[in-house]
């Protein structure tokens, strides 16, 4: 059984690194661009991006002072079991982010939308937004917390299934050109398309593509694999690059997640994380061990399986030995 201290520990932890250290993937994508950007305002930002980075992880702050809406995803193997249930792992949670807030510190960004009240800890109704998703054969907990602004970025419209490839890239061109235009995103983002599901699924799955999926990460479908590196490929020929700047350094990729639909529609949602690409991960082991990393490793084979039941066989293989 796992310690609920165990959840404590890894929860606060993870709160910390996000806040405070880019992952390796995002920060090596930005690398890239600097080698390939050939605008000169372009090219000092994306530099001036990283010499910030390497200063906020030597004095241990947060690398950007709007430190967004923390969120956690919950991946629990099927054979784990906690101290307290589930219900404790959500108060833990909850405690860490209030105890972040004010230990790292995080902004104090949560308000209630009528009153304006703050609590002054990131913790309110619905706050911190707890996604859970399950895994076969494992007796692992792995919590994610991800950082995200939560004002613009993100978009949404119902396609119908004879706009074909060419409506998904023009909605796709359409919303970037907006975001860069109006200053709605901060790129060179990860940007992430759900398509499919009903409305709130295409919402999760854009947002989980963008946030839960590492720089260079391909949908194991090879016609979605294709269309996701065309994508990264129109959004950085569009003429803009970081923060609204001319270049060509929109998106430093871009990951697309499917659901099924109804047969009358394709919706499709858009969504970018900013360049404060703000993840961690911790497993927490049945035997006490705790690991950590930047690969949240959400979308397995087991969650995008597409049949009734459920075999290893099936798919590419199971996530959960690893």
């Amino acid at each position: 059984m796992i310690a609920i201290e165990q959840i404590d520990e890894a929860a606060y932890t993870i709160m910390e690194k996000a806040a405070i250290d880019i992952p390796d993937d995002y920060r090596d994508g930005i690398r890239g661009m600097v080698d390939t950007e050939k605008k000169d305002l372009s090219s000092f930002v994306l530099k001036t991006m990283l010499d910030n980075w390497e200063a906020a992880t030597g004095d241990r702050r947060p690398m950007c002072a709007d430190t967004g809406l923390p969120r956690y995803y919950v991946k629990v193997g099927n054979e784990a079991s906690v101290e307290g249930g589930f219900v404790a792992v959500e108060r833990s949670l909850r405690a860490a982010t209030a105890r972040a807030t004010q230990a790292v510190p995080l902004r104090p960004n949560r308000v209630h939308p009528l009153t304006r009240a703050d609590n002054n800890n990131n913790v309110g109704v619905n706050a911190p937004e707890i996604e859970w998703s399950f895994e076969p054969d494992a007796d692992w907990i792995d919590i994610t917390t991800v950082h995200k602004g939560g004002l613009f970025g993100t978009d949404y419209r119902m396609l119908f299934p004879g706009d074909g490839l060419d409506g998904i890239k023009r909605f796709y061109l359409d919303t970037l050109i907006a975001f860069g235009k109006r200053g709605l995103c901060c790129q060179p983002a990860i940007v992430g398309v759900g398509l499919g599901g009903s409305k709130d699924t295409c919402m999760q799955l854009g947002k989980q593509a963008a946030c839960l999926r590492v720089v260079g990460d391909r949908n194991p479908d090879p016609k979605i694999a294709e269309l996701e590196l065309e994508l990264k490929a129109l959004a950085n020929g569009i003429g803009m690059g970081p923060m609204g700047f001319v270049g060509s350094s929109m998106a430093v990729d871009c990951h697309i997640e499917i659901g099924y639909t109804h047969t009358g529609g394709m919706p499709m949602s858009v969504h970018t994380f900013c360049l404060s690409s703000r993840r961690a991960t911790a497993r927490i082991h049945a035997d006490g061990r705790i690991d950590y990393r930047t690969d949240p490793r959400w979308f397995t084979p087991y969650m995008r399986r597409d049949s009734v039941d459920w075999s290893p066989d099936a798919g590419a293989g199971s996530e959960a030995a690893s």
